[in-house]
């Protein structure tokens, strides 16, 4: 009998997690910056071309020994790679047969346009991009579909997935989250919730970018799935320049929070879905300090939404909800 031989069947569409990415090794933290520093959408100057470059390796070579040894503190690498793969493999075991997960970053390997040379090698027919930034920004969500919508160059039908601030699937994994952390407290009806989202400058709020309003949208909906009369805020992190961000910024709330008698703290992520420099040095390490020093008797940081089983859940819910035409 001649034994069967199984013939692999090619995915047709390719999904492609969008993000910044980061750095894989301390010796990638300045090229990394050089990227960061280059996006006109993240560095709003009006230089292009190679006066743009000059100043990004110029800004990134200053940075870089700071940032170096605050990535050394963190295990002296992104965790944000690994991560996304681990998302990545979640999303496409809850789809199923004739999809495959890209991880696509726009700063740093495996770039974007690269995961989509992959995808059109491994025979997809169909592109959906997936913005791991719940909150559309025109800082980062803007350009990581510019820089697809660039790559794909309108070779295979490509439909997104750009925002999902009130989507109630991916509340229920932020929440879940949440109300994991605060197990970690013995009465945690004393506890102080503070949702710390990433920051932008206020400019940008007035030009009608719509990130602080989902963000609050976002924590309401988390707020709700949590016990009655907990008491929350919201701030905002990770401020550079000297440009007006969002208020308040998370520094400055924590000692205001000591001062009004609070002694225990919890702070979930808001805007990030894995763990990397924001939440593994600012959150658990720099504010830490800060909290502590200001009198907050215990502080503790939920992880981010990572390889939370309910979050890939949600993604595979928007993805067919996006192909089939049903706005996010």
């Amino acid at each position: 009998m001649i034994p069967l031989r199984l013939r692999l069947i090619p995915p047709h569409t390719g999904v492609l997690l969008l993000n910044l990415g980061g750095p894989d090794s301390l010796d990638a933290v300045e090229p990394f910056l050089v990227n960061l520093f280059s996006d006109p959408f993240l560095i709003r100057l009006p230089l292009r071309g190679t006066p743009r470059r000059w100043f990004a390796q110029y800004v990134a070579k200053k940075r870089a020994p700071h940032v170096r040894e605050l990535y050394a503190e963190i295990g002296g690498r992104s965790p944000i790679h690994p991560i996304t793969e681990a998302q990545g493999r979640q999303l496409q075991e809850e789809l199923g047969p004739g999809y495959r997960s890209y991880v696509a970053f726009s700063a740093w390997n495996p770039y974007i346009r690269d995961a989509v040379a992959q995808a059109k090698a491994d025979g997809c027919k169909k592109l959906v991009g997936v913005s791991l930034f719940p909150q559309w920004c025109s800082a980062t969500t803007e350009s990581v579909f510019h820089d697809l919508r660039k790559a794909n160059d309108s070779a295979l039908p490509l439909v997104e997935v750009d925002r999902y601030p009130e989507d109630p699937q991916y509340l229920d994994a932020l929440a879940q989250t949440a109300l994991i952390a605060l197990r970690r407290f013995e009465k945690p009806e004393g506890v102080h919730v503070l949702f710390s989202a990433h920051g932008i400058p206020q400019s940008l709020i007035r030009k009608g970018d719509p990130y602080e309003r989902e963000i609050k949208a976002t924590v309401q909906g988390v707020v709700q799935r949590l016990p009655a009369g907990q008491q929350w805020s919201l701030s905002y992190q990770s401020k550079v320049g000297p440009v007006k961000w969002l208020e308040p910024a998370t520094a400055d709330h924590l000692p205001a929070l000591a001062k009004q008698g609070v002694k225990q703290v919890l702070v979930i992520p808001v805007a990030f879905v894995s763990d990397h420099i924001e939440t593994l040095h600012e959150q658990r390490i720099l504010l830490r300090g800060i909290a502590l020093q200001a009198g907050i008797e215990r502080y503790e940081v939920a992880h981010a939404l990572n390889d939370c089983r309910l979050f890939a859940r949600a993604l595979a819910r928007l993805v067919r909800r996006a192909e089939s035409g049903v706005s996010c």
